[in-house]
């Protein structure tokens, strides 16, 4: 992925703001409003994903796994090696290990996640040398908005 900005491309605040979008849609089932954005190589959205554990009952529809399973079917193939994929809070194990086996090479993602994050608090599996598929990772982008909605989700659940 080039970093040279393009007046014409969207900027990783702009994923990031479709990610915050896209985590709205969980508030509906009462789920983390999460959500997530793959961007393809034209900086085009290829797949869209939200927390949906609730609304499914399964534990592996973070908004990180729905985004690539739906850009992934949008592509033909589960190669994602020319995307990046913004999201709104710090992934986790389980999807840095599904972001590294879908070979994306950019992580962009705005809070972090100090009970669970695996981009670089609690671990740092993107960037671990032993990995086969190592990505670059971008934390703290629209970092203020999205704990805002996170913080106000738990504040709600917690009264």
């Amino acid at each position: 992925m080039s970093t040279v900005h393009n007046p014409d491309r969207p900027t990783q605040e702009e994923w990031v703001g479709w990610a915050l979008e896209a985590g709205e849609h969980a508030l509906a089932s009462g789920d983390v409003p999460v959500g997530a954005v793959v961007i393809g190589p034209d900086g085009q959205v290829l797949g869209r994903g939200w927390n949906r554990r609730e609304a499914e009952g399964d534990p592996l529809a973070h908004a990180e796994v729905v985004a690539m399973r739906q850009a992934a079917r949008a592509r033909g193939g589960w190669r994602l090696q020319d995307c990046a994929l913004a999201v709104t809070l710090e992934p986790c194990l389980m999807c840095a290990g599904a972001i590294g086996q879908a070979r994306i090479p950019l992580v962009v993602f705005g809070a972090w996640d100090d009970k669970a994050g695996a981009c670089g608090s609690v671990w740092d599996v993107l960037r671990d040398r032993a990995a086969l598929h190592r990505a670059e990772v971008r934390a703290g982008v629209r970092e203020a908005d999205c704990r805002r909605t996170l913080g106000e989700f738990f504040v709600t659940r917690r009264v």
